[in-house]
């Protein structure tokens, strides 16, 4: 029925589409059981928001949200107009790869799917008369493939889900494209004989989803993971207290980029096949792989510029470099006045570490299209590295000024502008994006981030106070930015003269971090003022021998003891 194409962006699978003739970026997202959209993705593009039916929630990772309902009068994808098509509101996108939005399975259930990520495509299938057939039909006489049942999709249950096994132990998967990585849930981790303070096991940082909270993750060693015909021994997987209802394994993309995958709806089953490499392990170094086998028609050409684009972009999500840099270069030949694609080989470069070539495409890119925001973005970061502050500058302010005032850009330009030490700018950026992602995942952050400038500032130190406070709220005892709240506090509360409160705060810190430079300096400075000069002047010798130069950086702020 339609071909997509999808260009990988990291782990995400990334649809271009337009919404009332203004393009917009999607996840293709089968993990999402209806097209979702942002609030700020739906204030960007000026849709009216109705209200959903009674008792509507949507469950994910982080939590559930009660979300709205916005209708897009002409949705079109792939050149073909869509007329009202709803969307689902609300939730945390979590950042992903600059979209506003996922399609899910109010898309993708109207007949069989095709997952060809590797090749920077899904196809839409009708199948008809295929009741005992083969569907996958790129494999060859005498190639192998693998096949499980899926369970029946309904309007209800529209989810790909089927039976996996993890160290013997039957699981209940969903395949989420969604997710950048599978990850297990918890429950089933310890079932399978893996606890968190198993041995091997380590923290894998946090992930989050459509809901605010954040989730601590494990990576873990399991013996044995067998889902259809296919089995992996001795791999290692993520796994989290994800709170998905009767499901214990989300299957990410990392998953459908080492496999072609078609969801045969019609037959109840799913085939796929290996293209190679590791399966979940897509962030380790590996070596390249076999250039031939991912190559359609065994090697042939490509059809244009686009699908070369498309496949280099989907070795660079598996950190094959090599592959990636040479789709892309082929690209650039065929289209040399397309800025998407040097961009897209310069942010290859950035990530190979050839930061000389990444910039020379980016520049290039910018000639074309100079007020290309994604450009516009890498750019500055590139020379934030090499302290290229005027350079920086320039590039954040041609953001600053072609971005949407609710576009997802402005939490980097917020964190850009902290990095270059222009603290006055950051703050409007976080004022901009904290208004429009209230239920955003990363509104902790944010809030905290800008309590910790205002008291660097020592301006506005009542809403600093809020904005910490509100941060610690959101963040819980176990997320993971509490120290760093409690920090921010501390030195606001330094700033008010509040010097007890002040050392309590960095007493709370300092149970989390005990080794902050940052918080044994201000807690010492405070002890001092709080008339316990031995106690402070322990604390700040105990701060420069971590960092020398702690003094000197709070001085520049006009704080001293």
């Amino acid at each position: 029925m339609a071909e997509l194409p999808v260009t990988m962006s990291n782990l995400k699978p990334v649809i271009t589409a337009q919404i009332n003739g203004e393009d917009a970026r999607f996840v293709a997202d089968s993990g999402a059981f209806f097209s979702m959209m942002t609030q700020a993705g739906a204030a960007q593009y000026k849709l009216k928001l109705n209200v959903a039916p009674f008792g509507l929630f949507v469950n994910g990772i982080g939590g559930s949200i009660e979300p709205s309902i916005a209708t897009v009068k002409v949705f079109t994808l792939v050149g073909v107009p869509f007329h009202n098509i709803e969307f689902l509101v609300g939730g945390s996108l979590g950042g992903r790869s600059e979209s506003v939005g996922v399609l899910g399975q109010s898309f993708f259930r109207i007949g069989d799917v095709e997952y060809d990520l590797a090749r920077g495509a899904i196809r839409l299938w009708h199948a008809e008369n295929c009741a005992h057939s083969l569907v996958a039909y790129w494999v060859k006489p005498s190639e192998p493939y693998a096949v499980m049942d899926i369970e029946r999709a309904t309007l209800q249950s529209p989810h790909t889900t089927g039976t996996a096994f993890i160290n013997g132990v039957r699981i209940r998967v969903i395949f989420d494209s969604g997710s950048g990585t599978s990850i297990l849930s918890m429950r089933a981790a310890e079932r399978a004989g893996v606890k968190a303070d198993s041995a091997g096991v380590m923290e894998a940082g946090y992930v989050s989803g459509f809901g605010r909270e954040s989730i601590k993750t494990y990576v873990g060693p399991f013996s044995s993971f067998k889902i259809g015909d296919e089995e992996i021994r001795n791999t290692r997987l993520r796994f989290g207290d994800i709170v998905t209802e009767d499901t214990d394994m989300l299957i990410g993309a990392d998953f459908f980029l080492s496999h072609r995958i078609y969801v045969a709806s019609s037959q109840h089953k799913l085939f796929f096949t290996y293209n190679g490499g590791p399966v979940f392990n897509l962030t380790a170094s590996r070596p390249p792989l076999d250039a031939a086998a991912e190559q359609p028609g065994n090697g042939d050409e490509l059809a244009d510029a686009a699908a070369y684009s498309r496949r280099g972009m989907a070795f660079a999500a598996r950190r094959d470099y090599e592959h990636a840099i040479a789709d892309l270069t082929r690209a650039c030949d065929l289209a040399p006045n397309d800025a998407d694609y040097f961009y897209l080989r310069g942010i290859v470069y950035r990530d190979d570490q050839q930061f000389d070539l990444a910039e020379t495409d980016l520049n290039r890119a910018l000639e074309l299209k100079p007020d290309d925001l994604s450009a516009l973005q890498v750019r500055a970061q590139l020379r934030l590295r090499v302290h290229d502050m005027a350079g920086a500058a320039g590039d954040l302010e041609a953001a600053d000024r072609a971005a949407p005032k609710e576009a997802d850009i402005r939490l980097f330009l917020a964190r850009a502008y902290q990095s270059a030490d222009l603290l006055p700018a950051s703050i409007a950026q976080y004022d901009l994006w904290i208004s429009a992602h209230a239920t955003d995942a990363r509104l902790p952050e944010a809030l905290k981030n800008r309590c910790w400038m205002r008291a660097l500032l020592g301006q506005d130190l009542d809403k600093a106070l809020a904005d910490c406070s509100a941060a610690l709220k959101l963040n819980g005892k176990s997320g993971p930015y509490r120290a760093q709240i409690l920090n921010g506090l501390g030195l606001t509360r330094l700033r008010l003269g509040d010097n007890g409160k002040s050392i309590a705060e960095y007493d709370d810190s300092l149970q989390l971090y005990p080794q902050d430079p940052w918080v044994l300096y201000g807690r010492g400075v405070a002890k001092i003022r709080n008339d316990k000069s031995a106690e402070g002047e322990a604390d700040l010798a105990a701060a420069t021998a971590l960092w020398p130069a702690i003094a000197d950086e709070f001085k520049r702020h006009g704080i001293a003891p």
